[in-house]
């Protein structure tokens, strides 16, 4: 009697696994991954993954997002931390405070709340209105210097 040999297949690197939560699939609660999530479907928790974090165009999370390396399409409500880089598509729509070292965002794409770039940011966890504020170092003589030439060239 012959016996045939099995052999285990090689584990998988962890960057190489890819968890999808599908379209029509609703998840409370919070995720912890190694690889990559990618959400299609709607999520009601945090999502800490060690690769990425896809939130496709029918996806939605509500919660917070920690990885490095996130790419929105779809609704997010929450905090996302993406170490490396932050990628909005236009059909993205994300209410909080986003935090990378690079941040891309399409044309078209909605953001409501503040954007924390470069290598220490972070992120404060509140969701704020979009504001625009004047760069750190800019004096506030400068500001209400530049605020009264605006006012005087209006009356003019």
């Amino acid at each position: 009697m012959v016996r045939e040999r099995r052999t285990v297949p090689p584990a998988r690197d962890v960057n190489e696994v890819v968890s999808v939560i599908g379209p029509g699939m609703e998840i409370t609660g919070d995720i912890k991954c190694d690889g990559t999530v990618r959400v299609e479907g709607k999520v009601e928790g945090s999502i800490r993954a060690t690769k990425s974090v896809v939130v496709g165009q029918t996806g939605s999370v509500t919660g917070d997002i920690e990885t490095q390396d996130v790419v929105v399409g779809g609704a997010v409500a929450g905090t996302i931390s993406g170490a490396s880089r932050v990628e909005l598509h236009d059909t993205c729509r994300v209410r909080g405070d986003i935090q990378s070292r690079r941040i891309k965002l399409d044309e078209g794409g909605h953001v409501e709340g503040r954007l924390h770039m470069g290598k220490g940011a972070k992120a404060t966890g509140q969701v704020h209105s979009a504001s625009i504020e004047p760069p750190e170092g800019r004096r506030p003589e400068q500001q209400s210097r530049r605020n009264s030439l605006s006012a005087s060239a209006a009356r003019n």
